[in-house]
């Protein structure tokens, strides 16, 4: 065990249990668990955005992909960036004037009932299962590589952190650790980003020379075409991106810790310019990659490309920046999968326990209990998924968990707020439809049916892997014939005005002509 690399993990594991110890005297009550009590400035709840968003897909996976694929990794992350325009335009500002806790308070200020709050919980659970296996097989990979540890053993430590900071901090640990990891990644991101120009003297000209040398697609490299062949794939990915953020629940439930929608602005403003300047980062840390280790050095470490970040701190600043990045990566791990926790405790003890079991009735001490309950509940049950998972190949879990968030949540969330025909079965069939067609297409996609490796050794019924270009609109089409096909609804133009000024404005008219 490299006693650097040690030291480091201590460290990132040390400071945020201290600001869980924190957290923990400061939620006390249910606001405070779930939402911090809106305490966040804009600028602080961007950061937390930020930090819940760039995972280690981003942070590790985005570097590789460049240095493969060139221009068109660099394209991948445009989406990402894209999707925050579309929530910060359509969707945050009445999610902000709508909800409480969860979204299921937000669909529920329309539609009232169980059922809903049943699907919109089921969906936010099922989202961020899947988002968080990746993530904690990632996590037990990356610390058998550099601390020598058994996987098993790797997994149980984020896995128990990450519950150790939901059950004691609540929100509130959850924002602070994901604005310290913001801090930690965007500063060590910067700092390699400069020592990658350093070594070109801070020419650009000579690091695109380099890298025309260093990749095996030479001048190429900054066309497109390595890595979407087909340009329905391509489309069908970014739709999935795009529309995915909006419905993403641990994103959209950080718009209840800010105070008013000045601050949610803000909030995605900041975030939007943060993550920005980070995807930019990677295409130089993409670009060093190739042009200092050279293709055929990267694949050969590791030929997913995935450790093509820490590869290239090694080579250019040895075993010390090289635990420094790799501790920037298990931040960025534990930060998001602690977003990803407390969005599904949200979902379960918030809208199935206080709404649907206790009917609303529940006392505070109780539902806090609920809720530090599931969170525990929750982190045990992805943890031995992970467990179980060493030996497959989960990464499309996380481009799946954006096809399920486009196609079930985005669809409910745009109609609900826009749409003054929308009813109730719309929204329930949109949301089964959705949620179903996305998992259906995946499983008949050829990341579960291939006959080299896949879970189901056969030809894959559907050719794209990322069919968001299909669920997506089949999503739209159930909340649309769910409501043009069921009995006429008993909501009037006028409570349709009424829900729409306050998801607009904020205020709550009682007179039919608001």
């Amino acid at each position: 065990m490299n006693l650097t690399y040690f030291l480091f993990f201590i460290c990132i594991i040390v400071c945020t249990l201290i600001i869980t110890y924190w957290a923990a005297k400061r939620s006390k009550t249910t606001n405070r668990f779930y939402t911090a009590a809106g305490s966040l400035t804009g600028f602080q709840n961007g950061m937390a955005i930020a930090g819940d968003f760039i995972s280690a897909a981003s942070f590790l996976g985005i570097v590789g992909t460049i240095a493969i694929n060139g221009y068109d990794g660099f394209l991948y992350s445009i989406g990402f960036l894209v999707s925050y325009l579309i929530v910060l335009f359509l969707i945050a500002e009445p999610v902000h004037r709508l909800g409480t806790y969860s979204l299921g308070d937000v669909i529920c200020s329309r539609f009232p009932g169980d059922n809903m709050r049943w699907l919109m919980a089921i969906g936010a659970f099922t989202i961020s299962i899947l988002y968080m296996i990746p993530q904690l097989v990632a996590s037990g990979f990356l610390l058998r590589l550099l601390l020598d540890i058994d996987y098993s053993i790797s997994v149980v430590i984020i896995g128990g952190l990450m519950t150790i900071y939901v059950v004691f901090g609540g929100m509130v640990a959850t924002s602070w650790v994901q604005i310290v990891k913001t801090v930690v990644l965007m500063s060590g991101t910067f700092m390699l980003s400069l020592i990658v120009f350093s070594n070109f003297n801070w020419n650009t000209a000579d690091l695109i020379e380099r890298v025309k040398e260093g990749t095996p697609l030479g001048g190429e490299f900054f066309l497109p075409g390595h890595l979407f062949e087909n340009p329905v794939e391509f489309l069908s990915l970014q739709l999935a991106l795009i529309f995915g953020t909006a419905g993403l629940p641990h994103i959209l439930i950080r718009l209840f810790t800010v105070r008013n929608t000045l601050e949610v602005r803000r909030s995605l403003i900041s975030s939007t310019w943060i993550i920005g300047l980070f995807y930019l980062m990677t295409l130089i840390l993409g670009l060093g990659t190739v042009a200092l280790l050279g293709y055929h050095t990267m694949i050969e470490a590791d030929p997913t490309g995935n450790l093509a970040a820490p590869l290239l701190a090694k080579e250019v600043g040895g075993d010390f920046l090289l635990a420094f990045i790799s501790a920037i990566a298990f931040t960025t791990i534990v930060a998001v999968v602690a977003g990803l926790v407390i969005s599904a405790t949200t979902a379960f003890s918030h809208d199935i326990y206080h709404h649907i079991i206790k009917k609303g009735k529940s006392t505070e001490k109780e539902q806090l209990r609920a809720a530090r309950w599931t969170a525990l509940g929750i982190g045990l049950i992805s943890t031995l998924f992970a467990l179980r998972l060493e030996t497959i190949n989960v990464t499309f879990l996380v481009s799946m968990t954006f096809i399920v968030a486009a196609a079930s949540n985005f669809p409910v969330l745009l109609l609900t707020i826009y749409w003054r025909r929308f009813n109730q079965i719309g929204a329930i069939s949109g949301m089964a439809s959705g949620l179903a067609a996305s998992l259906i297409l995946v499983v008949l996609g050829p990341h579960i049916m291939n006959p080299d490796g896949g879970w189901i050794a056969r030809e894959a019924v559907i050719s794209l892997h990322n069919p968001g270009i299909i669920a997506i609109p089949i999503g739209f089409l159930g909340a649309y014939l769910g409501t043009v096909f069921s009995p006429k609804q008993s909501q009037t133009e006028a409570e349709f005005r009424r829900f729409f000024k306050k998801s607009q404005t904020g205020i709550e008219s009682r007179g039919d002509s608001a």
